[in-house]
């Protein structure tokens, strides 16, 4: 009420958060982004009317499962709050499990048929209407066969593509919220529609190019492909020139077909990178083998050079000094739909291997896996996705920097979306509350140490920054960048790419590739 209110703005954070953890409304780390190695130190200053606003909220609209409530994301070290002076300070305990954390709705989907079946329901398919896959449709499909998605069981029905486009969550049945940021839709045309009305059918057959059955779509829902409202809620613009529109969208049919997704062998590419295609559940079964206490997820799609290795190697330095024992880095590269100047992933997977090889980052504690999704370029809204999938992979602790998921404005010249808010969206999202975001430092070029180091604004003119333009120009062009950019391995990877685009038959950039 609103005395409740009044009272609770004068309170200290402290407060809120005993408050919060008292109620079980919620747990200690809401919202919350790590900057300092002291662990959780920044609570967003808007806490307290938070918490008044949790109190007069019914408990049913916001309360999420008991898997969210276990604090197994924080320092493991014991964590204790003082309540307000006037009372015995009272401590709170929060001892923490070692464990990964739990993936969204508490279990992780898997959509593949089991072995002993994948015979009777290939037979299955051929009796169905069949539903042709594009390259992207493929992707999606393997990303849902994996529970990277989950608890998404299949291609969204409209009140799943509803509440990601207007809230970038879903409510779950039992009143919980998870995060589900981009659409994960199969569209059909007018004729797909008709062929399937005029049978009655609540199945469908998946099939690839050449007609293979890929999957098998249960208890379908058919409802109006608004392409325009999906493009603008997305991106915030339906300006031409947006490369996941183009490629996906445009010219997709004006129907979305959702529904249960039976998955009937498990989505391969046979392109020599199938090994580093690890599934969430392949993932945190190689943390656990390596006894992480920590996972720590980096994406990107652009070569490594040694200012990215500045920041993993420092995340799991803080990370160390925060009381965890054995951190593991998650080096995990989009590998699905790129646009047509990014880096194949081919040329990607072994410039990551070369800074494996040459030290620069510790094979020790780095696994290197491919993420399957296709890429939005869809800024803040993109992130969230991209963060929610590596809670399901077991991460728990997410590196951002500046402008994820970004790209330049298709028409006008500046960046799509403004810089520093994908950090802070994610900061805020419904359904990453357990997520730990760490933001970048700044890492530039140091003339004086000639090497890449966090930048001093006390000495701009000392900082060199090296532009993913400028870096493309001077491998094209087959000049070094300089001593301690890039590892010298990386860097002939690089230099090799470019030379053989070079000696194709014209100076194009290849088409996006699938992974």
């Amino acid at each position: 009420d609103s005395s409740s209110q009044s009272n609770l703005r004068g309170f200290d954070e402290n407060i809120a958060i005993d408050i919060i953890t008292k109620t079980k409304l919620h747990k200690v780390q809401t919202n919350h982004t790590i900057d300092s190695v002291q662990g959780i130190q920044h609570i967003p200053p808007l806490m307290a009317s938070m918490t008044s606003l949790y109190l007069k909220t019914p408990i049913h609209s916001t309360r999420l499962p008991n898997t969210h409530l276990k604090l197994s994301n924080v320092s493991p070290n014991s964590i204790s709050f003082t309540h307000n002076p006037t009372r015995n300070p009272t401590r709170i305990p929060t001892r923490i499990r070692c464990g990964l954390i739990e993936p969204d709705g508490g279990k992780l989907v898997d959509l593949v048929v089991p072995t002993s079946k994948r015979d009777v329901k290939k037979k299955e398919a051929m009796g169905l209407v069949q539903v042709k896959l594009s390259r992207i449709d493929m992707e999606w499909v393997h990303v849902l066969s994996e529970g990277w998605a989950s608890p998404i069981t299949g291609f969204m029905r409209e009140s799943e593509f509803l509440q990601t486009l207007h809230f970038n969550s879903l409510r779950l049945g039992d009143g919980s919220v998870v995060n589900m940021s981009v659409p994960i839709v199969l569209d059909i045309d007018d004729g797909q529609k008709d062929r399937i009305d005029a049978t009655g059918a609540t199945s469908v057959a998946l099939v690839d190019s050449e007609d293979n059955p890929v999957a098998i779509l249960n208890n379908i829902e058919i409802y109006k492909h608004n392409k325009e409202e999906r493009i603008a809620r997305t991106w915030g613009t339906t300006a031409p020139g947006l490369p996941y529109v183009e490629e996906a969208i445009t010219g997709a049919g004006d129907w979305l077909i959702g529904g249960d997704l039976e998955v009937i062998e498990p989505i391969k590419y046979h392109d020599g990178l199938d090994h580093y295609r690890l599934s969430p559940s392949q993932l945190r079964a190689e943390f656990e083998k390596r006894n992480a206490d920590a996972v720590f997820a980096f994406q990107l799609r652009n070569p490594v050079h040694n200012g990215h290795a500045l920041l993993m190697t420092d995340t799991r330095r803080r990370l160390l000094e925060m009381g965890y024992k054995n951190p593991v880095l998650l080096l995990h590269p989009l590998g699905g739909f790129t646009k047509a100047d990014d880096v194949p992933l081919s040329w990607r997977m072994k410039q990551h291997q070369k800074v494996l090889e040459d030290g620069v980052l510790d094979p020790e504690n780095t696994v290197v896996s491919i993420f399957p999704s296709p890429m939005h370029y869809a800024g803040p809204t993109e992130v969230q996705w991209h963060a929610k999938a590596r809670i399901n992979a077991g991460a728990n602790f997410y590196i951002v920097g500046r402008d994820p998921a970004g790209m330049s404005h298709p028409v006008e010249k500046r960046d799509l979306y403004n810089a520093d808010h994908g950090k802070k969206v994610l900061s805020m999202a419904p359904g990453l509350e357990r997520l730990n975001i760490l933001p970048f430092k700044v890492a530039a070029y140091d003339k004086t140490q000639q090497k890449m180091e966090f930048f001093d604004p006390s000495r701009p003119q000392d900082f060199l920054f090296i532009s993913g333009t400028k870096m493309r120009t001077l491998a094209k062009n087959r000049e070094n960048p300089p001593d301690g950019f890039m590892c010298p391995g990386g860097w002939e990877v690089l230099v090799e790419y470019y030379d053989s685009l070079a000696a194709s038959d014209s100076d194009r950039v290849p088409e996006p590739i699938a992974a």
